[in-house]
């Protein structure tokens, strides 16, 4: 278990805009920052970040809460997870028990794939830097690949014993579970039958390169054969598995997040040497797709911490053309694509083990191209001297060009293509408007099957009706975070008896907290919450309210669920959403929060009371319906009635300040 006391020095400590700038490119906006969201799909921010309330809020998927929450949801920590990664981030010393065979056994089925993962990497870099044949095999391999010791460690680099079992029986004795072993890919097991089972290391005698998520946990393993076994592939990776899914994961994210982000750029390479290489070398900013296809999730990773990706292709690419094929899964990003190739028979790995660091990054600033330019010229020069190719080549240009969203740069590179081409502008309008038409039609297509396949749904609208008890309780949680240790003169409203008999509303004035004048009013009229969230958080704010001197939403939220938590983050943010499109520019104001405290106060509450009053008023004359004498009844409704009217007059000389 970890202490209170490092649980409370993390949340003093840890800054959720620092944090959750390792994942996501944040920028400036107002008081707050803004970025893509993690969560969805977007290309229009809808990420906002709070460094005052120390919050976040994604309005496109709607999560939101605090740093911890962020770490939970993004990179799918357990809480004590969260805890220690901000702690190992902010230098702060982990006051916690070790951890029992029991609590491993207790671990859910996630959490035990990373403490496999975990353990696994550990072991295999301990046998290459402590066993005769890891430095033997592995440490030599590395060695001469041109790695130094700090690099080698730094990737956590390993080696696994040429042995069927070794791996796996060191798991075992360490009270892993052979179930884990086998999810996460490390262990093969072989039905032998008769309830007998047979287990491999899948890496046998290969040099391990772990695969962390952008927070640098392990997903997974990468492993290389060093032996002329022709049956073995070359690379082997970990399995699809519940913590680690190829097409989502970049090879070197973790080590690179930070410089792509300073840099504003992405270098992206094929393998892991690759990224190794020109990390080592000064070149931070690298990642790689590990030899597979690259993916829409891949992209959009990247995407988050810049908007520009520059693809390094070997020199003696056999496959350029194909390869240059997936880079239009980038442009349809919105992503701004360069592309630079190394001289014949080099690679990035061998050109930035034999160069300097100055010469490696000059000859990428000045051989960095255009990606629509360099594939403009790589494929009219292919297709010099056949009029055929030439007309598929320009119908593959154009294909690349309709990916991109924005319409200027389109224009400018039609214009571009065309002078390369020696084509007039008007075809390539002619080709790319073709393209858009097709798309348009397949698009319409979509949208009307969609569309009858919801013809019940069109034939008999529901209109949503707006839950006003639901808005009005959210709206004193609201309330209470924001100024509930405010205090100010408030007055109350006592319901009398005038010398005529007849109802009214007196007024008398008191000075209180506003947590103070909400609970003793809400308390007064019998008010509960209906909503189980704003119930629990009502409570435990009033609670913590009446204990505490001080009132932080910071050290509030740090005790709440996770639930909870992004729940007040909703609340907390609700007017930042309307900041996060800029809607002053396009001459549309949205309406700020104006309105007093004290008046706010006391219109939610005057809200509220009526609301509840017409409630009861309903109520009571559906019983009317079910007896005959409805005298007492009547007359009740009638007082009701007058109180709801009052209270409406009050309403109205508040609205009217």
């Amino acid at each position: 278990m970890i202490s209170k006391n490092t649980i409370d020095q993390v949340y003093e400590t840890a800054r959720v805009e620092e944090v959750i700038g390792d994942f996501v490119q944040l920028k400036k906006s107002g008081s707050n920052f803004k970025g893509l969201s993690p969560f969805s799909d977007e290309r229009t921010p809808s990420f906002m970040v709070s460094p005052v309330k120390q919050i976040w809020k994604d309005f496109s998927s709607g999560k939101g809460g605090n740093v911890v929450a962020f770490l939970m949801e993004h990179e799918h920590f357990s809480y004590p997870e969260a805890i220690r990664y901000l702690a190992k981030k902010y230098n702060i010393e982990i006051e916690e028990t070790e951890q029992t065979d029991e609590q491993k056994e207790q671990a859910n089925e996630r959490e035990s794939m990373y403490l496999v993962s975990e353990f696994a990497q550990q072991y295999f870099v301990k046998t290459l830097w402590e066993t005769q044949p890891g430095k033997a095999i592995g440490l030599t391999y590395f060695k001469e690949r041109g790695f130094t010791d700090e690099t080698i460690k730094m990737f956590g680099l390993g080696y696994s014993l040429d042995q069927w079992e070794a791996f796996t029986q060191e798991a075992l004795s360490g009270s892993y579970k052979l179930d884990f072993l086998e999810k996460t890919g490390l262990t093969i097991v072989k039905d032998q039958g008769a309830g007998e089972k047979k287990t491999f290391d899948r890496f046998k005698g290969r040099v391990m390169f772990p695969i962390h998520s952008m927070s640098g946990r392990v997903l997974g393993f990468g492993g290389r054969i060093l032996t002329n076994d022709k049956k073995a592939a070359k690379y082997l990776n970990s399995p699809e598995s519940e913590i680690y899914h190829k097409s989502k994961v970049l090879y070197g994210i973790y080590y690179a997040k930070q410089a792509i982000a300073k840099e504003d750029n992405c270098y992206l390479v094929e393998g892991y040497t690759d990224v190794i290489q020109m990390h080592q070398r000064g070149i931070h900013n690298v990642v790689a797709s590990s030899g597979t296809a690259l993916t829409p999730e891949q992209i959009r990773l990247i995407n988050r911490l810049t908007k520009n990706i520059t693809v390094l292709f070997d020199g003696d690419a056999a496959g350029l053309r194909a390869s240059l094929r997936g880079i239009d899964l980038i442009l349809e990003q919105g992503m701004n694509v360069k592309v630079c190739t190394f001289p014949e028979g080099e690679d990035p790995d061998s050109f930035a083990k034999n160069n300097a660091y100055e010469d490696l990054v000059l000859y990428l600033e000045q051989n960095a191209k255009d990606f629509i330019q360099f594939k403009t010229s790589l494929l009219a020069k292919e297709a010099a001297n056949d009029p055929i190719k030439r007309a598929e080549t320009v119908r593959d240009i154009v294909g690349s060009i309709a990916k991109i969203p924005d319409r200027i740069k389109r224009e400018i590179y039609i214009q571009e293509c065309a002078k390369m081409m020696q084509l007039s502008e008007d075809t390539l309008y002619s080709a790319l408007a073709q393209l858009d038409k097709k798309s348009m039609n397949e698009a319409s297509k979509k949208v009307k099957q969609e569309q009858k396949a919801f013809e019940v749904v069109k034939n008999d609208p529901v209109v949503e009706k707006v839950d006003v008890q639901f808005e009005l309780e959210r709206k004193i949680i609201g309330i209470l975070l924001i100024y509930g240790f405010e205090r100010d003169e408030f007055e109350d409203l006592i319901l009398r008896e005038n010398e005529e008999g007849d109802l009214e509303l007196k007024s008398e004035k008191s000075t209180l907290k506003v947590f103070e004048k909400v609970f003793l009013n809400l308390q007064e009229d019998e008010i509960e919450f209906t909503n189980e969230t704003f119930k629990e958080v009502y409570f435990q704010l009033i609670s913590e309210m009446n204990e505490k001197e001080e009132f932080l939403i910071r050290s509030f939220m740090s005790k709440l669920s996770q639930e909870y938590s992004a729940e007040i983050s909703t609340i907390l943010m609700e007017e930042e959403k309307y900041s996060m499109h800029d809607w002053e520019r396009k001459n549309i104001y949205p309406k700020k929060k104006r309105i007093g405290m004290v008046q706010l106060v006391d219109e939610t509450i005057l809200t509220l009371r009526s609301f509840l009053i017409k409630k009861v008023v309903s109520t009571l004359q559906q019983k009317t319906l079910l007896k005959e004498d409805n005298r007492e009844t009547l007359i009740e409704i009638n007082d009701y009635n007058e109180l709801h009217v009052l209270l409406n007059k009050r309403l109205g000389r508040v609205l009217s300040f």
